[in-house]
């Protein structure tokens, strides 16, 4: 089975799940916003040098609920914006394809940072970046205390991954692929 059928099935397996639950409609731009900032401050509140690190980033990308669903094969979507140096630059998908073990469904919120000029200028120049082949991110977590060691990330592009009970372990975005959206208000 090619790549491409595999991942248009295990959409298919989202889109069956997602269908059922009442958010399963696309989000307005001004919903985006919204949950974006209630991401971001969730995320400096449970990160003690959160807003240090953000402050260094060329630019932050938040999806502030990325659904993953599936029986055996599974597929994630979500939705989120681009903020560089603080001003809202666009408005992105995320879509993802899993297979083994999986049954029900699962949220998460995602932020990427991307720290370079040249790591951010990579991921705008292409209609559609996949992790893991256009770019990796490196996945960040905490130490003790809830503090990230600012001074020692030297990745061009760093994730963090959490949900409500916190940052998330042992998690990974390869393969997931990451497109420009138009969102109207």
């Amino acid at each position: 089975m090619t790549r491409l059928k595999i991942v248009l099935l295990a959409l298919a397996a989202l889109f069956a799940v997602a269908a059922h639950a009442p958010q399963a409609e696309a989000a307005s731009a001004g919903a985006i916003d919204a949950d974006a900032s209630a991401t971001l401050n969730k995320f400096f509140s449970r990160v003690v040098n959160g807003r240090e690190l953000a402050n260094k980033a060329e630019a932050i990308l938040i999806f502030p609920s990325i659904v993953k669903a599936g029986i055996a094969i599974g597929g994630e979507y979500g939705e989120g914006v681009l903020h560089v140096r603080g001003a809202k630059a666009g408005y992105y998908n995320i879509i993802g394809a899993s297979f083994g073990f999986q049954l029900g469904v699962q949220t998460r919120s995602v932020i990427i940072m991307f720290m370079t000029p040249t790591a951010l200028a990579s991921f705008q120049a292409r209609a559609g970046w996949e992790v893991g082949v256009d770019g990796s991110i490196a996945l960040i977590t905490l130490g003790a205390g809830g503090q990230i060691d600012t001074n020692n990330i030297l990745d061009p592009i760093i994730g963090f991954v959490f949900n409500n009970k916190g940052l998330m372990y042992n998690l990974t975005l390869e393969g997931t692929k990451i497109s420009r959206i138009n969102k109207r208000r």
